[in-house]
């Protein structure tokens, strides 16, 4: 159909995706608080992961791999869509979903390069730093659970229900002296209890391997290990 005499057609640009923040203006520790990590290490990860984030962005104006990252941070710091979404620069949430499946699914292909429980020739380095910490011989970790909040799926609710009255992930978790994450176990709901995510982690079987070399891990004597 001919357009009308003297109508101008307008072109709709396609947005562009910026930070709305300036990592390299805000102090350190509001960088920190914002993302509960620091900016260097924002910075690794962003080079870390930019290949793949990249891949996925179909035309120049997609959303750059720092908006990205920021974003997924931001979420995972705060646990809030509609704070994370103005954070980022008008993402709809639609596409802030996307984003956060991406970002994930590029985090898990390193997780293992990043956790790593100690080997038998990191003893020495890893038992001295807790011994510097607590004056405690032969401990190559400390664990624990914590209660990761969530919003349920709906045919579980109760699952995910824990024992004070909230929603949430039951996640196991040793670290070393030095607090660098040496093992996670979140494959169970807040009901859960950690005795019983205790007992059917890989933690026992590990440790069971271990006895020869007199090493324990550090925790509540609620949670006893039963090597196998």
């Amino acid at each position: 159909m001919a357009r009308p005499l003297g109508q101008v057609r307008r072109w709709r640009h396609p947005p562009v995706y910026r930070p709305l923040v300036d990592l390299s203006t805000m102090e350190e520790r509001h960088v920190i608080v914002t993302y509960r990590l620091d900016r260097a290490t924002i910075q690794e990860l962003c080079a870390q992961l930019e290949p793949v984030l990249i891949s996925a962005i179909r035309h120049p104006t997609g959303i750059p791999p720092l908006v990205q990252v920021l974003s997924v941070l931001h979420f995972l710091a705060s646990g809030s869509f509609q704070t994370t979404v103005a954070i980022a620069s008008g993402m709809s949430q639609p596409m802030f979903s996307n984003v956060l499946s991406r970002v994930l699914s590029a985090l898990l292909k390193h997780m293992r390069s990043y956790i790593v429980f100690p080997q038998v020739e990191d003893f020495p380095k890893v038992k001295g730093d807790f011994y510097a910490l607590g004056h405690i011989p032969n401990i190559i970790g400390a664990i624990d659970g914590t209660h990761v909040a969530l919003v349920p799926p709906r045919r579980s609710v109760q699952v995910y229900r824990n024992r004070k009255s909230y929603h949430s992930m039951n996640v196991q978790m040793v670290c070393l002296a030095d607090q660098y994450i040496s093992h996670v176990n979140a494959k169970f709901p807040g009901s859960v209890h950690d005795a019983y995510i205790l007992r059917n982690s890989s933690i026992p079987y590990v440790m069971g391997q271990l006895q020869r070399h007199s090493v324990w891990l550090l925790g509540e004597d609620k949670d006893p290990i039963q090597c196998e």
